[in-house]
């Protein structure tokens, strides 16, 4: 991993807990029943039937499909076993055309009397679940994935999959966990599907802490994938782990997996849900001029606020200013002219409040006590006594203003200025 230490990353992964998972078999073979049919002797078609099938996959290997196909449906065995092996070679044609719900229809007619030899009986299961799958048939397919496993006597991590990713299609969510932990336990290579299938699932059925753990499972088997990091730091949002977001998400940052402006969004969201202000809005703000985040009114009100609450106020008026711009928010105009009357810039507030006061602000009463407060700081006290006298007018700073309109009227006078 660039950019982090190896130390770091590795004690952020040694807190996620682990999860173990069992189920019972989906499937149950009888394993004499398997063996007495894989040591049956192999048998092949009669003469009759057997030359004309040779003569289709001639036609066949001139590409010659539909004529190959034609011959085959000529043919009417009497024995069973000719009958389902004709059956499965029209399936397999019609599935090279991608008629695929002929190719089923033969394939199933094939399967039926259990009596094809055994490479090509459970090479056919196996075909006509994946086609019923591919044409939304899911509880069919189940069905022929389990046939496939009982009469095998096989576990297969791909058929497994295709189990939790049918249940998944059915809503079936509660069921995709069963298959979908078979699938990975007997994964030669790690694949992410079923996991992905388990995440999914669980999101639908709002069990956010189970996601966060297959999340977790996933960053410490692929340690160096972007998305699973920073997909991670996202589901502790749903578990309001903001603690352990927030690692997750700086792990990820200080190693150059974000990749969409949402990543950059939920690390500073992370930094203001821990009490983290100023980073809160510089991560956003060199987001933004990097222009990896857009220039929006939103993000910039979320700059500015962050910038308000770790108390640098000017750069916080100098984003409410901005944010107001976008459509002349006359709120965001009196947070940058309130904030610029803290920051004691007196004649720059005046310019913000007024332009609130200008755009139809419903909190006169307190820019008018501030307007009269910039004015008195600049010695510019019948502007300041006008100003509060207005702000009377507002029942919310009524009794504020008062008070604050003797003080003002003894101030002008000790300095000679009548109001």
């Amino acid at each position: 991993m660039r950019n982090l230490s190896k130390v770091t990353a590795l004690a952020v992964l040694m807190s996620f807990s682990g999860a173990v998972f069992t189920a019972p078999a989906l499937a149950a073979p009888d394993y004499a029943k398997i063996e007495e049919r894989k040591k049956a002797k192999t048998r092949v078609m009669g003469e009759r039937v057997g030359k004309k099938v040779i003569k289709a996959f001639d036609l066949y290997a001139e590409e010659k499909l539909d004529e190959a196909i034609a011959m085959l449906k000529e043919l009417e065995p009497s024995d069973d076993f000719d009958k389902a092996t004709v059956n499965r070679y029209l399936g397999s044609m019609y599935a090279q055309k991608e008629q695929y719900k002929v190719a089923i229809k033969y394939l199933q007619l094939a399967v039926a009397p259990d009596i094809l030899n055994f490479a090509d009986h459970e090479q056919s299961l196996k075909t006509l679940g994946d086609m019923l799958a591919g044409t939304e048939q899911y509880e069919k397919a189940k069905k022929a994935y389990v046939a496939w496993m009982d009469f095998t006597g096989q576990e297969d991590a791909t058929v497994y999959t295709r189990i939790a990713q049918a249940n998944h299609q059915l809503g079936k969510f509660k069921d995709v966990f069963e298959p979908a932990d078979k699938a990975i336990k007997l994964q030669k290579e790690p694949n992410k599907g079923p996991y992905q299938l388990k995440l999914g699932s669980y999101f639908e059925l709002k069990d956010y802490k189970n996601m966060v753990k297959v999340g977790e499972e996933i960053v410490r088997v692929w340690p160096d994938d972007k998305k699973a990091w920073v997909g991670l730091g996202k589901y502790y949002l749903q578990t309001e782990d903001y603690k352990t977001g927030l690692s997750t998400m700086e792990v990820a940052f200080k190693n150059g997996y974000f990749e969409t402006e949402v990543d950059y969004k939920v690390l500073s969201n992370f930094y203001s849900l821990n009490a983290i202000p100023f980073k809160a809005a510089k991560v956003l703000e060199d987001a933004i001029n990097e222009k990896k985040v857009k220039r929006t009114k939103q993000n910039i009100s979320a700059v500015a606020s962050n910038y308000h609450r770790s108390q640098e106020i000017e750069k916080a008026a100098k984003y409410y200013e901005e944010a107001a711009k976008f459509d002349g928010d006359a709120e965001l105009y009196r947070k940058a002219g309130s904030l610029l009357l803290q920051s004691q810039n007196y004649s720059a507030a005046v310019v913000r409040l007024n332009k609130a006061l200008e755009l139809g602000s419903d909190k006169k009463g307190t820019i008018y006590t501030d307007l009269a407060e910039a004015y008195y700081y600049q010695e510019k006290y019948k502007q300041a006594y006008a100003a509060i006298v207005k702000a009377m007018d507002d029942p919310r700073t009524r009794k504020f203003a008062k008070g604050w309109s003797t003080y003002i009227k003894d101030k002008a006078a000790r300095n000679g200025v009548k109001i």
